[in-house]
């Protein structure tokens, strides 16, 4: 994007996410084509001013930038599969593993795209926000090429490398903290509501205690690194006592916390393996060798 002349768009994909990529486009001023395998998703965005393509060659031929925004890379593949990009970029933004993204980098490249592979680290309703973070990975002249319109999706917008499937282990690598916390969090929910209180009554203290996790995060990654976990602020014995409660808590509380199982196992075995004084991120040596 030069001077006052918006990128042409196009978006494939129109579930939430997919809706709210494109309707950032569109704010920000660029002509944007939208394709959807149901059309009616399509309708808001139209009367904002997109472009329906009929079927998904035309909405590839309507833009030098085309971002894909469904489930899968697999889905990706399937719904473009025909179609030839004659040297357009394309970007996906979806879930999946390295394997795959090397495999759709491949795929693109038979067909003629300049890729990129992507995602989004926030809920649609965060898309355009200074703060959104998006990281992408693949050919860099194709991210420098389109980074100001891709900036338009989210103001922390960062290139992890040439290799095309490092945004997929970024997503993988830090997707995979999300379950645990929020399964923390319901779990909590559950047990104050069985004492009458309410769910909402948590936020403000759990917010806290994530503020703490992310304070001491630099701490652990930096143990990691170094290979050293000598200096326990908090040991893996601390957690190994700690485990006891959980089933009394659920008993007390009669709330399910079985989930915690595999968890508390991860700890036992760490101890096992000699880390019991060790910090608690010692159990990154326990996860790199898999119990058979």
């Amino acid at each position: 994007m030069t001077g006052d002349i918006r990128t042409p768009v196009t978006v494939v994909g129109l579930g939430s996410m997919g809706r709210a990529l494109a309707g950032a486009f569109l704010a920000a001023g660029h002509p944007t084509t939208v394709w959807n395998r149901t059309p009616d998703k399509a309708a808001p965005l139209v009367a904002g001013g997109a472009v329906r393509a009929a079927d998904p060659a035309s909405a590839v031929a309507a833009s030098p930038l085309v971002v894909t925004c469904l489930t899968t890379f697999g889905d990706t593949r399937e719904a473009l599969g025909p179609v030839s990009f004659d040297g357009r970029a394309l970007v996906t933004l979806n879930s999946g593993i390295p394997a795959d993204a090397r495999m759709t980098a491949e795929w693109a490249a038979g067909r003629g795209a300049q890729f990129l592979a992507g995602a989004v680290k926030n809920v649609p309703s965060a898309v355009g926000a200074r703060d959104t973070l998006l990281y992408y990975a693949g050919d860099k002249a194709v991210f420098d090429e389109h980074e100001t319109t891709l900036k338009v999706l989210g103001g922390d917008t960062v290139h992890l490398g040439g290799e095309p499937d490092l945004a997929a282990l970024y997503e993988m690598a830090v997707g995979g903290t999300l379950l645990p916390a929020l399964a923390g969090f319901f779990q909590g929910a559950a047990a104050v509501q069985s004492r009458g209180l309410e769910a909402s009554t948590l936020v403000r203290f759990t917010v806290k205690w994530f503020e703490m996790i992310n304070s001491i995060l630099p701490v652990f990654a930096d143990e990691i690194d170094r290979g050293d976990y000598t200096e326990a602020a908090s040991s893996v014995n601390l957690f190994h006592e700690m485990a006891a409660d959980d089933d009394a808590f659920g008993a007390e509380t009669g709330v399910e916390t079985s989930w915690r199982g595999p968890l508390n196992d991860l700890v036992q075995r760490a101890v096992e393996a000699g880390h019991g004084d060790h910090s608690i991120s010692a159990l990154v040596e326990v996860l790199r060798k898999p119990a058979a």
